[in-house]
């Protein structure tokens, strides 16, 4: 047995926090009967209807994309670009845990199982993420410094909880930098390294959590096995 709303946030119908909002508002029907009790129970055979839309019990699906360039990774992009949902073969609901931009590539997971995506995109749990950038001058040692000791964005600091510089190109005048952040706002890193007036010519997701790109081609993906994916769940209970 399971709180009703958890089971409809694994679904994939919406978040944990609609799904009490929908149950609040008596929007929620299980075994014919209308729950507005947050507390409430279920089994994996009870009928559960929301807002008129019967709840389809998927089995829960777990993948790890290389996102190519050139592609989004919303479920609703209004200039119809190429989404990554349609690279992973499956008939289940998927969708993405949290963005990548458009010319962005590398590591994204893509699941059906809305609790396990609320838990990692919530900035309490701070995911640590791994980038590799490409920037237009040579990183100067000065901002290193600036860099490993935060750089404000919004009136926000961007903690930095590990920062590298891969490689130095003083013919092309470009630099490879690596860095680590936990958190996601839109276009951090571009702004990162744009407070500091470097322009980042190519951007890659190379870690998310204790997960790595590893050999995955660009658009290529592999499935999350069970133990990955309960340590994914742990990450929140580590915190």
């Amino acid at each position: 047995m399971e709180r009703l709303q958890k089971v409809i946030a694994q679904s994939g119908f919406c978040s944990r926090r609609k799904a009490e909002d929908l149950i609040a508002r008596g929007k929620v029907i299980v075994n014919g009967k209308v729950i507005k009790e947050l507390g409430t129970k279920v089994s994996g055979n009870d009928e559960i209807i929301i807002d008129g839309i019967k709840l389809n019990k998927e089995e829960k699906e777990y993948y790890l994309l290389n996102k190519p360039r050139g592609t989004v990774s919303t479920t609703d992009d209004e200039f119809k670009r190429d989404n990554i949902c349609v690279l992973i073969e499956t008939k289940a609901r998927i969708y993405p845990v949290g963005r990548l931009d458009y010319d962005t590539t590398g590591l994204i997971i893509l699941t059906n199982d809305g609790e396990l995506a609320n838990n990692l995109m919530h900035p309490s749990n701070e995911v640590p993420k791994v980038y590799l950038a490409k920037i237009k001058g040579i990183l100067s040692m000065e901002d290193l410094v600036k860099l490993k000791k935060g750089i404000v964005i919004d009136n926000v600091r961007v903690k930095i909880t590990k920062i590298k510089i891969k490689k130095r190109d003083l013919e092309k005048n470009t630099s490879m930098i690596e860095l680590t952040i936990s958190e996601g706002r839109n276009h951090i890193v571009k702004r990162i390294f744009e407070s500091l007036k470097y322009d980042v010519i190519k951007l890659t997701r190379v870690g998310y959590a204790f997960l790595d790109i590893g050999n995955l081609k660009s658009g290529e993906y592999r499935i999350l096995n069970p133990k990955e994916v309960k340590k994914l769940y742990n990450l929140k209970s580590n915190q």
